[in-house]
């Protein structure tokens, strides 16, 4: 029964999925304009969902368009796997992960420090958005809250910020890519430009989407880079953990202390990436070759679909308002994270690669 209340939801962000699909294979000029599927499914559904009348249909689609934008990618995510053999893996190499590491660390403790003493916000709030950021976007912020016991609105305020830059994202970088190829050519390889977008954009589904708009090569290495990245989520709440701890008063209680202890391990076991492994698990069937071709393009078929479907949800709760409550601190701080995982990725990528 839980899940048939799901099902107006679905079909609404279903219907947006359909009519990217289906522009984008009326105006192939869109595509070749960066304007891929995922990415009209982003916009539609953002259009939509900052009309008045998505109030009236929130109450009847919430709860499926949710599952869609969280459990849908997930499925998509993991079908993505087919496409990739662990040849690829092996293409983004040590340097992929020591940028992902490098690019995580700094971006949290900029988050922190910036959000804290120079914007004045809160902990909860500096921290939710430094995790958005740094990792995975909102499973990240998600995950982080029960270690903070952070209230939900400061949750809600987090992943709006995290998706509207994210979605500036998906414009932005394939401009970079068109103005590197004719200056920079020799940071444009799949490989490199690929560990660029998934060490540096906010959620897995915006990394999709980002890099779908430039070629399928850049998408495998990217959504590898961002895979690997977001596998760095249980660490880092283990970390944050400890931060907390040591920020506490001396004389917390014991009873407080186990609460917090309590938290880390709902967290990890609520938001533990399984579909990471499950994608690591696909990539594998798929190396082995005994999947045929029609098999193969079938799945990549329901791949497209289902990231689409994902999108178009995504995009239905992106709702401007939120910022607009939280007042500018919240939307200051994301912006700077936003310019530094840009402006800092190139140089990160680039000092990284020469060294690994």
């Amino acid at each position: 029964m839980s899940f048939i209340k799901n099902i107006p939801g679905i079909l609404f962000a279903t219907i947006v999925a359909l009519v990217a699909i289906e522009m984008s294979s009326r105006y192939p000029s869109l595509g070749k304009n960066g304007l891929s599927i995922l990415t009209l499914a982003i916009l539609i559904g953002i259009a939509i969902g900052n009309m008045p009348i998505y109030k009236f249909l929130i109450s009847y689609c919430g709860s499926g368009i949710n599952f869609s934008k969280q459990k849908v990618l997930r499925l998509g995510i993991i079908l993505h796997g087919f496409r990739l053999t662990f040849q690829d893996i092996g293409d983004v190499g040590i340097g992929g992960i020591v940028i992902d590491a490098v690019m995580l660390i700094s971006t949290f403790i900029l988050a922190v420090y910036l959000g804290m003493r120079y914007f004045k916000l809160d902990r909860d709030t500096s921290v939710l958005i430094g995790a958005g950021s740094s990792i995975c976007g909102a499973a990240a912020i998600l995950a982080t809250q029960p270690i903070l016991k952070a209230s939900n609105e400061r949750v809600a305020v987090a992943i709006s910020t995290i998706v509207i830059f994210g979605t500036v994202a998906i414009f932005i970088y394939p401009i970079i890519h068109s103005y590197a190829l004719l200056h920079y050519v020799e940071y444009c390889s799949p490989e490199k430009f690929g560990i660029y977008i998934g060490s540096t954009i906010h959620e897995v589904a915006q990394v999709v989407a980002t890099a779908d708009a430039i070629s399928d090569d850049v998408t495998n290495t990217a959504v590898i880079a961002k895979m690997v990245r977001v596998m760095m989520l249980a660490p880092f709440l283990i970390g944050v953990s400890v931060l907390v701890s040591l920020s506490e008063k001396a004389d917390k209680t014991s009873a407080n202390r186990n609460a917090t202890s309590g938290g880390i391990r709902k967290s990890i076991g609520k938001f533990f990436p399984v579909f990471a492994v499950l994608f690591l698990i696909a990539i594998g069937i798929n190396s082995t070759g005994y999947i045929s071709q029609p098999v193969r393009t079938g799945l990549v078929y329901l791949d497209n679909f289902l990231l689409a479907l994902a999108m178009g949800a995504l995009g239905l709760t992106t709702h401007i308002s939120a910022i607009a409550k939280a007042g500018t601190g919240p939307l200051k701080l994301a912006a700077i994270l936003f310019l530094w995982l840009v402006l800092g990725g190139v140089v990160i990528n680039i000092a990284v690669g020469q060294f690994v």
